[in-house]
């Protein structure tokens, strides 16, 4: 039976949700929400060009409207972060299983209140971190998980983007606390919930946090430092002010018997991968590092764990994991010292205090 879907929210992160949603066979697009029309007859047509085919899609100006519908089973929200929550909330109570772009939420009391809400309702959550569906991030996370790299020591990730004053000026909810959540938050979440996946729970977190460009609330660059329940440490260096463009992400883990180390605009790089004895590994992380597809293979994931009870890749508990780490370098940067966790609570709109 195919699935029929709505989206929410039809500005530049809807395409890749409908790149991806075109190519599943078992899902259809059915209908579009924003308040810009002009968006959702584009966002309707580039999805009806990639299927080439002209499916019936219902559009409507107000999101509410479309979650009234009763034919809508599941819902992509892509609308700007600081409505993610209520949207979602919405969705759930109207019974519709959720795609929930990053950041979830902006608030851990939100954060919560959503993974109940799917879980009394009996409904599918899913947080958009679609680099864990990416075949070396598997790699690397099955490797760990056998054992390979011994005891893990450290793990390091690097983020080095530009967002010009015109990015920020282009829409007047971005760079504010409580409407947008800070980088960490937007661009360095990826990332950090990588680090998590592969090194385990986070249980003490400090950082510091700097903003450099005038006009806007949230931070320029963001330095962490995570403690991990088996001991190993993290690194987090993340900035938006590398001139004059973006240089690239690297993410990189240290254990007692080998080294990973990913880098490059899109991890398309293998700086060393090393494991004591383990020879053919390298052979197999070089031809995955060309692979891509993750976005596919998400929707593919929430799909059958929709239709066949598949257990979910990312749901709400494991999605809440990198944001409270983020939450945590936020508090601690507020505070001016460590914070352990789990946080008891935290909103970015308390970063206004700084």
């Amino acid at each position: 039976m195919t699935l029929r879907v709505g989206l929410i929210g039809c500005g530049y992160m809807a395409k890749k949700h409908l790149r991806a949603l075109s190519g599943c066979h078992e899902a259809e697009l059915a209908a579009v929400s924003d308040v810009e029309k002009d968006r959702m007859a584009e966002a309707a047509e580039y999805y009806a060009s990639l299927r080439g085919e002209s499916p019936a899609i219902a559009h409507y100006p107000q999101y509410t409207s479309l979650l009234a519908d009763t034919k809508i089973e599941a819902v992509i929200i892509a609308a700007v972060s600081g409505l993610h929550a209520e949207m979602a909330k919405q969705s759930l109570l109207a019974e519709k299983h959720v795609i929930l772009e990053k950041p979830m939420t902006l608030s851990l009391e939100e954060a919560d209140e959503l993974i109940q809400l799917a879980e009394q309702k009996n409904l599918k959550l899913m947080v958009c971190h679609q680099m864990r569906h990416r075949p070396i991030m598997k790699k690397i996370k099955e490797t760990i998980a056998e054992g390979k790299l011994g005891k893990p020591y450290l793990g390091a990730v690097s983020l080095r983007l530009n967002r010009s004053p015109a990015y920020y000026a282009a829409a007047s909810w971005r760079g504010s606390w409580e409407k947008d959540g800070g980088m960490l938050i937007n661009q360095g979440i990826h990332l950090i919930d990588l680090l998590q996946w592969f090194l385990g729970d986070v249980t003490s977190v400090y950082g510091e946090i700097l903003t450099a460009a005038p006009g806007k609330e949230t931070e320029d660059v963001a330095a962490g430092i995570l403690t991990f329940a088996n001991g190993a440490k993290g690194i987090i260096e993340a900035n938006i002010v590398t001139q004059p463009n973006n240089l690239g992400s690297s993410l990189s883990i240290f254990g007692e018997n080998g080294t990973i180390s990913l880098e490059g605009p899109s991890f398309n790089r293998i700086s060393r991968w090393y494991i004591a004895g383990e020879e053919g590994d390298i052979e197999e992380a070089s031809q995955l590092i060309a692979l891509s597809g993750e976005q596919s293979a998400m929707y593919q994931n929430f799909i059958r764990a929709v239709q066949d009870g598949e257990p979910l890749l990312i749901d709400g508990k494991e999605g809440k994991k990198a944001l409270e780490a983020i939450f945590g370098i936020y508090q601690s940067a507020l505070i001016k010292q460590p914070v352990r966790l789990p946080l008891s609570s935290f909103q970015t709109s308390d970063m206004k205090k700084k």
